[in-house]
């Protein structure tokens, strides 16, 4: 950081190091513990085109929050790949370098439905890895849990796609909800170690309210890891970088490693370092928030990059967030969950 580009902590001193930037809130699943169709619909009604934020003023407010301690990038949804040229997008970001004159890292979350068709070009864009949402191995559960009959044989092809344009290592995203296919746990981690590939499993979170979020229904790591430790026997590894959500686990026959993520029953929020920014342009501190800061206000009215320096560090220097954390030790619920955000608009 130079003198100039002072960084940004919040209240609890947490440094503002990753922007996860939604560029459309459209999404062509609808999964039970995100969209569900029977509150959603087939036709629901999304953003017009005119509300998104542009490439240019996403890569814009990137670059402000590069120079003030941002060095990871990730593009979310919705289903990104749904937004078209969005690799025009990953080249932008790409050309950024940050005060020491290094590029950010850029990753993408992915529901993998277009990710074949488009592995090779993002990672000719610039994108450094991508993270794919699989939930069961088993095709009528998948195809249950997506709601839209899309198979897990397709995802596979888009993992392998992946893997061979070098967006690696390609880590598997695995939502777990009890009674839906928690009992694919083993079959999960059995199909992906030792291939190089990482699985993540997430515990369900009450983000928004139209999934009807249930603490019952929530799976925790610990007895993932039990689960798991079972046949496959495991070891804990040291955090790759600080702030990480997931911990990290290794089979000890070496033949990879696996991750949790339990923001419900082992909150992190101390640790949080992410600022996430709708695809209409507005700031959000948690990913439990019940509002955000429209930064695409100032951004068309005319704002200079001092100001719009000034409006972030205002945001972020007030933040307090640890909704998780208290949530934790407090049930039932903080906040009315109508008040808060729901997951495709926000981003993961």
């Amino acid at each position: 950081m130079t003198s100039e580009s002072p960084l940004m902590v919040d209240t609890l001193n947490r440094p503002l190091r990753d922007l996860r930037i939604s560029v459309t809130d459209r999404c062509n699943f609808r999964c039970v513990y995100c969209m569900p169709k029977e509150v959603f619909g087939r036709d629901f009604v999304f953003m017009p085109k005119e509300e998104l934020l542009s490439f240019e003023e996403i890569t814009r407010l990137a670059r402000i929050a590069m120079d003030h301690g941002v060095r990871k990038i990730r593009l979310t949804g919705g289903e990104p790949l749904l937004r078209k040229g969005v690799e025009d997008l990953v080249s932008m970001l790409a050309a950024l370098r940050t005060p020491e004159n290094e590029p950010p890292d850029i990753a993408m979350t992915t529901n993998g439905t277009a990710l074949a068709q488009k592995a090779h070009i993002l990672k000719a864009a610039g994108l450094d890895r991508v993270t794919v949402s699989l939930d069961s191995m088993d095709d009528a559960v998948f195809q249950s849990m997506n709601d839209v009959a899309y198979p897990v044989a397709k995802v596979l092809q888009a993992v392998d796609a992946a893997q061979e344009a070098g967006l690696g290592p390609v880590k598997i995203n695995m939502v777990l909800k009890r009674g839906f296919n928690d009992h694919s746990i083993v079959d999960m981690a059995r199909h992906f170690r030792g291939t190089g590939l990482i699985l993540r499993f997430i515990e369900y979170m009450d983000v928004g309210h139209s999934n009807g979020w249930k603490m019952d229904q929530v799976v925790p790591s610990s007895e993932v890891i039990a689960r798991l430790n079972e046949v496959f026997p495991l070891e804990a590894v040291g955090a790759n970088y600080g702030g990480e959500t997931a911990k990290r686990w290794r089979y000890k026959d070496g033949s990879g490693e696996i991750g949790v993520i339990s923001s419900v029953t082992q909150a992190f929020c101390r640790g949080c370092t992410r600022a996430r920014l709708s695809a209409d342009g507005k700031l959000y501190t948690c990913l439990f928030a019940t509002r955000g800061t429209d930064l695409r206000e100032l951004l068309r009215g005319g704002a200079d990059d001092a100001e719009m320096t000034k409006a972030l560090q205002v945001l972020w220097g007030a933040r307090a967030d640890r909704y998780s954390e208290l949530r934790s030790a407090a049930t039932p619920e903080l906040s009315n969950p109508k008040d808060r955000i729901e997951m495709n608009y926000i981003g993961g």
